[in-house]
């Protein structure tokens, strides 16, 4: 029955790295934008619009209200999952190396266990989780500062990277309390809506022209169709059925190849090379996060950690009871 079983996760665990694949060169794309002349902004909105009406196509939707408690934390997963996380993770790419920033990005799980166990009595923290904070605080140092204490674009948009992590964790926590509830399809919509809706005001101040010519070019316009298409839409949904079915903890641990896949793909594209420092630093920052992982808490009866669930996409669906997207929405 145990091979049996295995054999049928095979597939899954195939989905859930080419998920992080997906993720992981996510980063070139938005670089290609940001080359061609839309700022963080421009792209935000322009990928989660895609995201969103391409979801109000394949699936139907009827209005639903959900209570205003409900309502506001997906307003807060909209912002912190969406505008303020991705225009943040935008800007970081405009001033620093791609991977830098794909590497920064990585300790999410951390600092989202951590304020779990700030604001959740179940989310224990561990002794070793402790060390591989600190592990991954000092290479996130090491990688920020990898050309010594400059303050340019560079540690800019290195701390806005981190910054990134943060307010993911903020995500996290809301989405803690909706994924008991609703589904998979459910969250990742409301979430499209409340980031879009969240970055227009951003949008408006920038006060810059749409350039239609360059939007015009297959580069800029296959990109934004990529970003929107598959790796928001698709690769959120796909994730969060594999997660369903092979649980957070093992899905988790390809997560932490996304950084090294971000490193490897902007070499040969881009041609960016860094420091032997900078090396160190996110050799540090990813042993941190295994380590931190691994040791987080002891696991629930049914053998799963509920923190890590929350803690990667904005897809993942809870356990429990959820709506059914076709009918109530």
């Amino acid at each position: 029955m145990g091979q049996v079983k295995k054999n049928s996760d095979f597939w899954y665990h195939v989905a859930a790295f080419a998920m992080i694949l997906v993720w992981g060169i996510s980063f070139l794309n938005t670089r290609v934008l940001l080359d061609a002349g839309l700022t963080p902004t421009e792209i935000f909105v322009a990928r989660f619009t895609i995201a969103y009406l391409s979801l109000l196509v394949v699936c139907r939707f009827k209005v639903r209200y959900t209570g205003w408690r409900d309502e506001l934390l997906f307003v807060v997963c909209g912002i912190a999952g969406g505008s303020a996380y991705f225009i943040a993770e935008n800007t970081a790419l405009e001033l620093t190396l791609i991977s830098d920033v794909a590497v920064l990005v990585s300790i999410a799980p951390l600092t989202t266990a951590l304020m779990g166990a700030i604001f959740y009595r179940d989310e224990r923290i561990s002794l070793m989780t402790c060390l591989g904070m600190i592990i991954a605080f000092v290479g996130s140092t090491m990688l920020a500062l990898k050309d010594g204490l400059v303050w340019g674009d560079s540690v800019v948009g290195d701390l806005l990277a981190m910054l990134a992590a943060l307010v993911w964790a903020l995500y996290s926590m809301a989405l803690k309390k909706l994924n008991r509830t609703y589904s998979t399809l459910f969250i990742t919509r409301k979430l499209f809506f409340y980031g879009v809706l969240s970055a227009l005001p951003l949008l408006a101040l920038e006060d810059t022209q749409i350039n239609w010519e360059s939007i015009k070019q297959p580069a800029v316009w296959g990109n934004l169709l990529y970003l929107g298409l598959i790796c928001s839409m698709a690769a959120y949904f796909i994730w969060g059925i594999t997660v369903k079915r092979i649980g957070a903890v093992r899905a988790s641990n390809y997560f932490y190849l996304s950084p090294i896949i971000s490193m490897i793909a902007a070499a040969i594209w881009f041609g960016e090379r860094t420091t032997v420092i900078a090396y160190i630093g996110c050799v540090l920052i990813l042993a941190g996060v295994v380590i931190a992982e691994k040791f987080k808490r002891k696991p629930d009866a049914d053998g799963e950690q509920d923190l890590v669930d929350d803690s990667l996409e904005p897809s993942l669906g809870g356990q429990g009871q959820q709506v059914n997207d076709t009918t109530k929405t």
